[in-house]
């Protein structure tokens, strides 16, 4: 399968004009202290630099990355940074309001397959119900009280039908979370880039 035009969906990719006058050497040592993070391996080949992360600590500015690549390449205005990383946390983010989505389906399904044996159960009451005797009428007696249901007034009881809600909310908190996270990532990035190749 090709994962080109998905890939999109956990890969941040971008660019960043080098200064006038630096070179690919120069760019790669002003980020070197990027990579020199705990759970950080970077291997540099010529213009292009490979690194992953493993078990990265929070601290680390690139945390959210697992792995990517760093090339030097010539632009239309000179040598810019290519850069293209890869974050399993904006694919969970992604792929979690799909599987929330999935389970208030299940729980649908779950209740309406609950509806029949409960549509019948009341028909069974109704049938049930045996009409007051003339003469207990005509004595003033009340008429007998039906029996509550159990579970029926009860928060967690048997009666009470699954709802679908708590799974629709935690599907749309992590699908903000990944277009927030998506969006706030991929300039955070270059913002960093940018800074680090400014010497900053």
């Amino acid at each position: 399968m090709n994962t080109r035009f998905i890939d999109w969906i956990w890969h941040v990719s971008g660019t960043v004009a080098l200064a006038p006058g630096q070179s690919g050497d120069d760019a790669f040592d002003q980020l070197d202290a990027l990579f020199r993070q705990p759970g950080t391996t970077r291997q540099r080949t010529g213009d292009t630099l490979t690194f992953h992360k493993k078990d990265q600590l929070a601290q680390d500015k690139m945390s959210v990355f697992d792995g990517g690549v760093l090339r030097i390449e010539n632009g239309a205005d000179g040598p810019v940074l290519r850069y293209r990383l890869a974050s399993r946390a904006l694919l969970f983010c992604f792929l979690a309001p799909l599987l929330f989505l999935g389970i208030a389906q299940l729980t649908i399904l779950q209740g309406n397959a609950w509806k029949a044996p409960d549509a019948a159960k009341k028909a069974a009451a109704k049938k049930a119900d045996v009409p007051m005797n003339p003469i207990d009428k005509a004595l003033g007696a009340p008429a007998p009280e039906k029996p509550a249901k159990k579970g029926a007034d009860k928060p967690g009881g048997k009666n009470k039908k699954p709802s679908p809600t708590p799974a629709y909310v935690f599907a749309g908190l992590f699908a903000t979370l990944y277009l927030v996270g998506r969006l706030l990532e991929a300039r955070l990035l270059k913002a960093l880039f940018e800074k680090r190749l400014a010497g900053q």
